[in-house]
């Protein structure tokens, strides 16, 4: 290449569109082709094509400093602890461990006290031998402190089973739940970001349509050119604005969007995450493996695993109700009418034992209705596993579908940015019109979009393959806490 050389001001055929005089040219080697360097045109136009259309690490660093971004994580913390979603979630645990505490109950003793205070017109009382006994006294005390605790009952012990397997089953749905919120927040945060990188794109598209305007008028005024150059000019820079102010206010619902979903005010800025290069380069391990730690990990199979648990738990309840049910019962009275008895404390304790002989052979039915019950949540079971294996592949086959879309839209950019660049060349020479000027404009814009959402796109199914792993957003397996 040779070296730079100082552009002629007074050029006959005058500057080409956005280019100024006095500028820079890199001359080639070919001698009909040379690309011209500006600082406003050309230079933009690059710009427009590798700013935009891709995600570099040095971007990605630069938007995770700007003050005020926020990062995925810190949108991830806060719908957890906003969204209703994840708090109805931590409801439905609290419910759960209540009736757990109530089914333990029932091994337990229940005690209660009452007291009676009774006020009488009249006194009564008798004489036996020399001493004088209160029958009825004016002002009448009594209490009574009773204590019941079923030593036996067919039923408890089952309900106690199934009350802890419903706890562990409320607590992985629960868990999943919230994970799912996370990865809603991610697939906003990624829609965010696209529309985002889509706006500065278009933005860039009406800088270049506004410096093509002023190198057309300079053109026409030099009469170069006609005003047909000027009027196809203006055209393309109104289609710029209108197509970014659209933009803008796909932006502005996309962040009001993630705002809803996390319970506060909208974000201004959003921080790329790491994630999304990641999501490309990384290698992805046998799909057996992967299946199989899916499978073990998953919130939601745990969950219908616990809840199989606790309907084989209930399967044997109808048996036990052939055995009899066992219960104590104690008594402890005060009053301060004695009586006849002399005594104002007392107190008596018993056993009673209640056996159902025959009830029609409704426990045989309940112990069919069990075993159908427990073998449905097996089945459920099954078809969870069969549904992870699904969602693990699918997803692999969407990533890797994407990865395919990402690296034919780079090809796609790099070749829509070398014919924007020469088209505008063979127009500073006139052999291009200003139309196919604005159209290879056009296509590298699209070209820029269609990158910025193919890697977006690679980032949606990089999140929906981790989702099927049972890892959160960031990649990382959940802690359980129940």
């Amino acid at each position: 290449m040779a070296p730079f050389q100082a552009r002629n001001r007074n050029r006959p055929d005058g500057p080409a569109p956005g280019i100024q005089a006095g500028e820079w040219i890199i001359m080639d080697k070919k001698p009909r082709l040379r690309r011209s360097v500006s600082g406003r045109a050309l230079t933009g136009l690059l710009l427009l094509g590798l700013a935009v259309g891709s995600i570099a690490p040095l971007a990605a660093a630069q938007a995770a400093a700007e003050e005020g971004a926020m990062t995925l994580e810190t949108a991830i913390r806060l719908a957890l602890a906003n969204n209703e979603r994840a708090l109805s979630a931590d409801q439905d645990i609290r419910i759960a461990r209540s009736r757990l505490v109530q089914a333990k109950a029932s091994f337990l003793p229940s005690v209660n006290v009452t007291g009676t205070y009774t006020r009488r017109p009249f006194e009564v009382a008798r004489l036996i031998g020399n001493q004088n006994i209160i029958v009825q006294s004016y002002n009448g005390l009594s209490g009574a402190a009773n204590l019941s605790m079923t030593l036996f009952n067919s039923a408890n012990l089952p309900a106690l089973l199934a009350a802890g397997a419903n706890l562990d089953t409320e607590s992985f749905s629960a868990f999943d739940s919230k994970r799912r919120v996370a990865f809603d927040v991610g697939t906003a945060f990624l829609g965010a970001l696209s529309q985002d990188q889509v706006l500065g794109a278009s933005k860039r598209r009406m800088e270049y349509a506004q410096q093509s305007l002023d190198a057309a008028k300079a053109r026409f005024a030099a009469g170069i050119v006609s005003a047909n150059d000027v009027t196809r000019a203006e055209l393309e820079f109104a289609t710029a604005e209108m197509g970014a102010a659209q933009v803008q206010g796909e932006v502005d619902a996309s962040y009001l969007g993630l705002g809803f979903l996390l319970n506060v005010p909208a974000p201004k800025k959003l921080a790329v995450p790491d994630f999304l290069l990641k999501s490309v380069e990384e290698a992805i391990a046998p799909i057996g493996q992967l299946i199989g730690q899916a499978q073990a990990r998953r919130a939601d199979v745990q969950a219908l695993r616990s809840a199989a648990r606790s309907q084989h738990a209930l399967i044997i309840e109808p048996t036990l109700k052939w055995l009899p049910t066992l219960t104590l019962n104690g008594r402890y009275t005060y009053t301060n009418e004695a009586g006849l008895t002399g005594k104002n404390f007392n107190w008596n304790a018993g056993l009673t034992m209640n056996w159902s002989i025959f009830d029609g052979l409704s426990r045989n039915g309940e112990y069919s209705e069990q075993k159908a019950l427990a073998y449905q949540a097996d089945l459920n079971v099954q078809a969870g596993l069969r549904q992870v294996d699904l969602d693990v592949r699918s997803a692999i086959v969407s990533l890797e579908s994407q990865r395919a879309g990402l690296k034919k839209a780079i090809v796609a950019h790099d070749v829509a940015i070398r014919n924007a660049a020469e088209t505008a060349e063979l127009y500073r020479q006139g052999l291009a019109s200003a139309l196919q000027v604005a159209d290879a404009n056009v296509s590298l814009f699209e070209a820029a979009v269609d990158l910025v959402r193919a890697r977006y796109g690679v980032g949606s199914a990089y999140l929906n393959f981790e989702s099927a792993l049972g890892l959160d957003p960031l990649g990382k397996e959940p802690r359980l806490e129940k």
